[in-house]
């Protein structure tokens, strides 16, 4: 019985550090190195002609989805990163769109586990088939 209660208490303890967890800007805002487009088991890489102003847009629909914030980095700036929470349990995901001229250069990756069985995959793809 102790170690189910163990283990309870870890879950719960894992949960609410998933919440609360700092976001370091210096660890996750960094021009994202994209030559081709690929997905990993919690990753996902695009390339994007968007033209000059691919940024912007990608911006304006980045923030309109729910529990998107950016973290860091501006429109002004050429690049910008955004954190990405699940409803449920408010894991955090990353995502870095860079202008490349007219190319878009897009990084999204999830921060804790191994796989995000295709979450960043379909939220890029989500937000590109917006632009």
């Amino acid at each position: 019985m102790t170690f189910l209660w163990l283990i309870l208490v870890l879950a719960v303890g894992f949960a609410g550090y998933v919440r609360v967890a700092p976001s370091d800007p210096v660890k996750w805002h960094k021009e994202p190195k994209v030559d081709h487009n690929s997905d990993n088991e919690n990753s996902v890489r695009r390339l994007v002609m968007s033209g000059r102003d691919g940024l912007a847009r990608f911006h304006q629909v980045a923030m309109g989805t729910p529990r998107t914030t950016v973290l860091a980095g501006s429109v002004e700036d050429g690049m910008v990163t955004y954190v990405t929470r699940s409803k449920l349990m408010a894991y955090p995901d990353y995502t870095t769109a860079y202008q490349d001229g007219d190319m878009l250069k897009i990084y999204g990756r999830s921060r804790f586990g191994r796989k995000d069985f295709g979450v960043n995959a379909n939220r890029v793809e989500t937000w590109i088939d917006a632009l």
